[in-house]
């Protein structure tokens, strides 16, 4: 690697032409909070505008690529400055999807331990996902009472098509890299190591006529962008709906006290 950046909650080192972006907190399994969130859209949008980039890497340090949003912020959002925190916070979150989504430039993420949640929904929104075999992938808003953000709705309708994206966001199911392979969410598990796997790949696109490949992403990604944008505004709608329900207050209750949530429908 040639140089690198290192902020609290992100680093980035560049090397050639790729920049890999790796989430940092890996006491936390590299659970999102505002921080990191705004530093991962930071990072992403000074790529974007780096003309010698051409592909990415995005990946978590640590046991974890991503246990999801940080359950501290959800803890400490309450009343009408809290809900001012939370729009702004889903705002963020909005904006680091669309910024990975539609940045022109070839991204792969490679997922190992956990990518759950807020941490699935950011990792669809790569080009290309690798995990290794023993990945814990879930879409598991479900077991604290709210529904899929960043885009989650978008992408696993895109990826398995409406009736199966009910399925797994109603279920909340954690699948191994093998099963989320096999339904078509992620493209690839990494039969050597995931560093090989990722290496592999990068190198592929790098001998590829990658100008050509990042335009196909532009064309296909301004086709979408009105029905991720509409989707991530419905989201944030209904989340702000959610949080205030008798069942994601006992989900999280549940959660911090490591116990099975008694839901009520309420």
């Amino acid at each position: 690697m040639e140089s690198a950046s290192a902020q609290a909650s992100v680093i980035v080192t560049y090397s050639g032409r790729t920049a890999t972006v790796e989430m940092n907190r890996p006491e936390a399994m590299n659970a999102m909070n505002e921080e990191m969130l705004r530093e991962l859209v930071n990072a992403l949008k000074e790529i974007t505008d780096n003309e010698d980039v051409h592909a990415v890497i995005l990946k978590g340090k640590g046991k974890a690529f991503s246990a999801g949003g940080d359950i501290k912020m959800m803890l400490s959002s309450e009343g009408e400055e809290g809900e001012a925190a939370f729009n702004s916070l889903m705002d963020c979150i909005s904006e680091l999807v669309t910024t990975l989504y539609f940045m022109p430039k070839l991204t792969i993420c490679g997922i190992h331990g956990a990518a759950a949640g807020l941490g699935l929904s950011v990792a669809l929104a790569a080009d290309y996902i690798i995990a290794e075999p023993e990945s814990k992938i879930a879409m598991n808003f479900i077991g604290i009472g709210l529904i899929p953000d960043g885009g989650g709705h978008f992408f696993l309708e895109r990826k398995l098509g409406e009736v199966r994206a009910k399925e797994l966001i109603w279920e909340g199911k954690v699948m191994r890299a093998q099963e989320a392979f096999e339904k078509g969410l992620i493209h690839e598990v990494a039969a050597e190591t995931l560093e090989q796997s990722i290496e592999t790949k990068l190198q592929k696109w790098l001998n590829s006529p990658i100008q050509a490949m990042i335009k196909t992403k532009k064309i296909l990604g301004e086709k979408n962008r009105p029905l991720l944008l509409k989707m991530l505004e419905l989201e944030k709608n209904a989340q702000m709906k959610m949080r205030k329900t008798s069942d994601h207050q006992e989900g999280v209750k549940a959660f911090v006290e490591k116990r099975n949530p008694n839901f009520t429908g309420n």
